[in-house]
């Protein structure tokens, strides 16, 4: 079956890159100058064998490049390259800026980062140094155009990498560097010291400033900050970690106008302090790094949720996982293995939501440092192992389906709304309940929707809603005031609006928006609610409906706004604190829309009766009919349309499809078998 609608029919070119030449990426991260120069021909002839077309070079290189100050040796590098280019492999060449030498650290302490504790950090580990560092700064960028300058006609280059993981360690410093680049920033943001002190509230505890140098990186203080001042703190770590990625980026375009340029994002199941929306404007390709979490239940629900994110950070175009990993990691509590097949489930996942390639780190496992029981391709046991064999095979797998590349996924009906600022937000001040946690519940309702198989785009709240049915605003805290126009469309044109406690509560200083929660949606949901009761831990409360509830209620009540008519109570509390008065909501628009209100989270059964009952009302069709818990993902273009189908499972699964599976080589023939742990593409016949 097709859910293929009008406005997906104008099919996409396929969009080809500079960073790889024949179908899908694969490689990783190798860094030769950690092994002897003898061993890397073998390295060099397993990826040929292994179909290794992208390698990440040079990422943590820069004390071997650069030996003393001003002294640079790159012979090593130039050897590797060459080797590289001779094999046909292209070169995701880094600005290795991430991994400060000894020798400028021992030169310029201060380059440092500093903790909030004020102790600025020892050499020795990564990532280490101050974005707010002119000194640094200067370093890098003379480091930068030494590379540029040499690399820039070399035949393997395809891609400059800049740095890497950018805010993973130095998400934010507070050195005195730091405050001074701080307040020059609030500033320019805020305008006048007396609009700061308004926007923050900051007579609150007696915090009035009469100037901007009086603000300070916030420091440990034994209590909480201002809410305001924490989340511009965020704001400016952003922009500060961003500004070094421009300087260097400046240098590259100079030097190489022609060579793309990106740095990889971290779009992981935990909020960052990056404007990731922003920075993908800076990029010529979105590139991300993800690792699955070993104590997660259901790993590829939260892999698919990134996927569908990092998406909606390149604006559909396609993109590029430049790094994950080949089983365990090295820096959780326990790290778990990934099962056999589970290799490829990731890989392909990432391909089916998007990206034109799957690179790991890294090529071979350390034998020492920190990180020598990461797992990598090929891994301490060497290539006679399952983890070479898997990757191996997907090689194979990367090039039957490279017609795929170029393509895009195809257009999703449901939208949910969800970015970066908003968890910062809400973790910039004390809150009612720590069980609510920004992730949760857009998590929550993408693992509803993709169970049963329908698309899902995950987009910034100020996103072009047009073509979206359902839009789910889950624990969106500070929603923009702008964002509301967009889901009134939706509503006046038909569409759903589906809403989830500690929503739209503070403006965009954290502010609390007054006049009764949830703040700016309020009007949109026909609902006011005055007062919060977060339930207590592991605590349930019954509705009358049989649904159950977690983690919150609150006291609420339909009222009708200047611009629209109250809600209707769908369901009332039937236990709990609150018993008897309503937990659930709907407004009904002429249109036919609506915008549905829940006080409580509801529970994982609850959650995917309501998402059924909201697709089928809107008429939205899975991507592919097939058992509930298959993945199913279609990837379209001009020339052809590819269905992704990956069973997670232990037990075989069915879905409905026509054509050829590329993996198998299997016909599909109506329904299609997808064995337990395994992936099948289909290429679609044109009757679809």
């Amino acid at each position: 079956m097709s859910t293929l609608t009008s406005r997906s029919r104008d099919l996409p070119e396929p969009r080809t890159f500079p960073w790889i030449t024949d179908g899908l990426a694969l490689g990783g991260d190798w860094s030769p100058e950690q092994w002897p120069e003898e061993l890397w021909a073998d390295d060099v002839a397993l990826m040929r064998r292994a179909g290794v077309n992208s390698i990440n070079l040079a990422v943590f290189s820069w004390g071997l490049l650069e030996v003393a100050d001003g002294e640079f040796d790159f012979d090593w590098l130039d050897r590797a390259m060459d080797l590289l280019a001779d094999a046909g492999i292209g070169v995701n060449l880094a600005t290795p800026t991430a991994a400060p030498p000894i020798w400028l650290f021992r030169a310029h302490p201060e380059i440092g980062l500093v903790t909030d504790r004020g102790v600025r950090v020892s050499q020795g580990g990564r990532l280490g140094w101050s974005p707010s560092s002119p000194v640094f700064r200067r370093y890098a960028l003379r480091l930068v155009e030494t590379m540029a300058a040499r690399y820039a006609d070399h035949p393997a280059l395809r891609l400059w990498h800049v740095s890497n993981e950018l805010g993973n360690e130095n998400s934010h410093c507070f050195s005195d560097e730091t405050s001074a680049a701080f307040a020059t920033w609030l500033e320019a943001r805020h305008g006048t010291v007396e609009a700061l002190n308004a926007h923050w509230g900051s007579a609150f505890w007696g915090h009035r400033y009469t100037s901007f140098d009086q603000v300070e990186a916030p420091r440990f203080t034994g209590t909480s900050h201002n809410p305001g001042l924490l989340l511009d703190f965020e704001r400016f770590s952003s922009d500060a970690l961003l500004g070094h990625y421009l300087a260097e980026r400046e240098v590259l375009r100079r030097v190489t106008p022609d060579v793309p340029i990106t740095t990889n994002f971290m779009i992981q199941n935990h909020p960052g302090v990056h404007d990731y929306a922003g920075w993908a404007r800076e990029v010529d390709l979105v590139a991300n790094d993800h690792y699955t979490i070993g104590v997660d239940p259901e790993r590829w629900g939260e892999l698919a949720f990134s996927a569908d994110r990092t998406r909606g950070m390149s604006q559909g175009e396609p993109w590029l996982l430049i790094e994950h990993s080949t089983s365990a990691v090295n820096w959780q509590p326990r790290n778990r293995a990934k099962s056999p097949g589970e290799l490829a489930r990731n890989s392909l996942a990432h391909v089916a939501r998007g990206a034109d390639g799957a690179l790991f780190f890294q090529w071979r496992q350390s034998t020492a440092g920190s990180e020598q029981h990461h797992s990598s391709v090929v891994p301490h046991a060497g290539a006679d192992s399952r983890v070479y064999r898997e990757v191996e095979a997907l090689g194979a797998t990367l090039r039957r389906i490279g017609a795929v590349r170029g393509s895009a996924v195809e257009q999703a009906r449901v939208a949910i709304l969800f970015d970066e600022i908003s968890p910062n937000a809400l973790r910039s001040g004390t809150n009612p309940s720590i069980d609510v946690r920004a992730l949760d519940q857009p998590l929550a309702f993408h693992r509803a929707l993709t169970r049963s198989g329908v698309a899902v785009d995950v987009v910034a709240p100020t996103s072009d809603l047009t073509g979206y049915d359902l839009v789910v605003v889950a624990t969106l805290y500070l929603c923009p005031e702008e964002a509301v126009a967009g889901l009134e469309q939706v509503v006046a044109r038909g569409g759903t609006v589906v809403v989830t406690p500690f929503s739209g509560i503070v403006d965009r200083h954290n502010r609390v928006v007054e006049g009764g929660y949830p703040g700016v949606l309020r009007e949109l949901l026909g609902v006011r609610s005055e007062e919060f009761f977060p339930l207590l831990q592991d605590a349930e409360v019954e509705l009358c409906d049989g649904r159950r509830g977690t983690v919150w209620s609150e006291l609420a009540e339909p009222r009708a706004w200047a611009c629209g008519a109250a809600a209707t109570v769908t369901s009332t509390y039937a236990t709990g604190q609150l018993a008897g008065h309503p937990a659930t909501f709907r407004r009904d628009a002429p249109s036919g829309g609506a915008a549905l209100y829940l006080t409580t989270h509801l529970d994982d059964a609850s959650l995917a009766a309501l998402v059924d009952d909201l697709v089928a009302e809107q008429g939205i069709a899975p991507t592919a009919v097939g058992d509930d818990g298959l993945e199913r993902v279609r990837r379209t273009s001009s020339t052809g349309s590819w269905l992704f189908a990956i069973n997670h499972g232990d037990v075989d699964q069915q879905v409905v499809a026509t054509g050829v599976d590329l993996v198998s080589g299997r016909p599909a023939d109506g329904s299609f078998t997808v064995p337990a742990g395994a992936v099948a593409v289909i290429e679609e016949s044109p009757a679809r």
